[in-house]
């Protein structure tokens, strides 16, 4: 009795492991990507490329559809995501930094959670400097001086500005902000002209084209995250890490979870995730084939072609920068606010 009870046993714990480990086919099949934007952005076109070159690696290379739903910085996209499609190993959703941060999804009109979502791989900015003019940099660091000018757009500094937020606030820079600059040409042209001493901007064109004067240096760089660790951009050279420059300089835990999100927002760039509860099987093949196209040299090229900053991202790394942005407590939040209030900056 006991012998055919074993044996029962076995073939009933046999059969489900036997059909999971089955290979999934898309062959004959019409994969949707979601993109909360409109066609001709950066989101978009990251998208379609994403796209093609994922379902290219797929088992039977499935043909792709391109399901644009603007509107509301993608919160429109990502509720119809978590609402009304099914998760069947058909669908997927192409998302953005604004998408994953906690200060646009916990909000009443939000209805989706990222960290539920099941990532497949994305694709990173590469990370941004601070440049800085080469004769203002000594007036960094000695504040018996009149303090550097730091450039800004209206409103909230964007994340890669707001290095300079930080540096002020741990590493005692004597730095001032001048805000109000319409774009980022205008920014870099202030530059270039003297009015303003430093700034920041990931465009590898003009940070060149500024380096190639003997003017500017680049002062830090944010970085991305590659296999779990922050690395610098080799085009920026030896210029180091915010986060290595900050390290061991922030005692207050709130302080330091607010500048773990900070380096989470500017790390994560576009990402690609499949629905809560995908069955596993199709979850393997997505991944699989993302690591596929991840390899593929022409994948990189084309999103250079969208993007000069385009480095792609295993789904560990956007999974990681997912979860540590909603672990930020709200407190950490108002403390960024705070910081940047206290700089006559606009919060949050």
């Amino acid at each position: 009795m006991k012998r055919v009870i074993i044996l029962v046993l076995a073939i009933l714990l046999g059969q489900p492991t036997a059909r999971a480990a089955e290979p999934v086919s898309f062959q004959g099949k019409t994969v949707t990507m979601i993109i909360g934007s409109s066609p001709g952005g950066g989101t978009d076109l990251s998208g379609r490329v994403i796209a093609n070159f994922l379902t290219s690696h797929l088992p039977g290379k499935p043909n792709v559809l391109v399901h644009n739903i603007p509107g509301a910085q993608g919160v429109t996209a990502m509720n119809y995501f978590v609402q009304q499609v099914a998760p069947d190993g058909l669908s997927m959703i192409m998302g953005s930094t604004s998408q994953a941060d906690p200060l646009l999804y916990r909000k009443p009109n939000s209805h989706f959670d990222p960290t539920k979502f099941i990532a497949i791989g994305g694709a990173a900015r590469g990370g941004t400097v601070l440049l800085i003019r080469k004769d203002a940099e000594a007036r960094l660091h000695d504040k018996s001086v009149p303090p550097v000018i730091m450039g800004s757009l209206g409103g909230i500094p964007r994340s890669g500005m707001q290095m300079t937020a930080w540096g002020i606030a741990f590493l005692d820079w004597n730095a001032k902000w001048v805000v109000g600059y319409p774009g980022t040409n205008e920014l870099l042209l202030a530059l270039e002209r003297g009015e303003i001493d430093m700034t920041s901007t990931a465009n590898l064109f003009h940070i060149q084209k500024l380096l190639n004067t003997g003017k500017f240096k680049i002062l830090v760089q944010s970085g991305t995250l590659q296999k779990g660790k922050m690395v610098p951009r080799p085009e920026f050279g030896d210029a180091p890490l915010m986060a290595t420059l900050i390290q061991g300089k922030i005692r207050d835990p709130l302080a330091q979870q607010g500048f773990d999100y900070w380096v989470s927002i500017t790390a994560l760039d576009k990402w690609v995730a499949l629905p809560p509860k995908t069955p596993e099987p199709f979850i393997r093949a997505y991944r699989d084939a993302y690591q596929a196209a991840f390899n593929d040299p022409e994948f990189a090229e084309a999103g250079k072609k969208v993007s000069e900053g385009f480095e792609p991202m295993s789904h560990e790394d956007v999974d990681a920068l997912i979860h540590k942005l909603g672990a930020t407590s709200p407190e950490a939040l108002t403390y960024i606010s705070g910081m940047l209030n206290k700089q006559g900056l606009e919060g949050e």
